[in-house]
């Protein structure tokens, strides 16, 4: 079906049921036949979320900087590993290598991958979808504070309505379906 970026924590630490959202969100990306694109580690959600989809029998394609592979946290179990020069050279091919994006809660590097998709998307270098999963209110901040720049004239109303917000991750999956079988326009 569709190559689908899942942006997520790398961090060892964070909470279980974060670990259990992202091997969850492996597995159905798998049964709904698409392939995970992720950023090549194997820590944290970033690791799970890739052996989810491995489990379920779905193919992954990880893309990792050789600072990240030096520092030995590739996903050397990935179906297939792309390693770039640098960050920014990771976060190109993972916009030109995916077909969606799906951005579960993590912190600064998430944030960094959501706002570059969402950004070049706001410019038009890319019409593909682009939904957050937030099923706890991790995100209600973040866009709580962005609404307010729209109400300050920072940010142009309709970027706000190129990212979806869905609260399950049935939901989030169909809203991607559903955006990249509708018509282009």
């Amino acid at each position: 079906m569709a190559a689908i970026c899942v942006f997520c924590a790398s961090s060892d630490t964070v909470e279980q049921r974060w670990l259990d959202l992202a091997a969850e969100t492996g597995r159905a990306l798998a049964a709904r036949g698409h392939t995970l694109v992720s950023g090549g580690g194997r820590v944290g959600m970033m690791g799970t979320v890739a052996e989810g989809a491995r489990s379920a029998g779905g193919h992954t394609l990880g893309i990792i900087p050789q600072c990240l592979i030096d520092m030995e946290v590739a996903d050397t179990a990935s179906d297939e590993l792309i390693v770039t020069d640098d960050m920014g050279g990771r976060k190109n091919l993972m916009i030109d290598r995916s077909d969606a994006f799906l951005t579960l809660p993590g912190g600064l590097g998430t944030l960094d991958e959501l706002f570059e998709v969402w950004t070049t998307a706001t410019l038009g270098v890319h019409r593909k979808p682009i939904v957050v999963l937030d099923p706890d209110g991790f995100y209600d901040g973040l866009i709580t504070w962005l609404n307010g720049l729209v109400a300050t004239k920072f940010v142009r109303a309709g970027a706000m309505e190129t990212v979806l917000v869905a609260r399950s991750l049935p939901d989030a999956l169909d809203a991607i379906e559903g955006a990249l079988a509708a018509p282009a326009g």
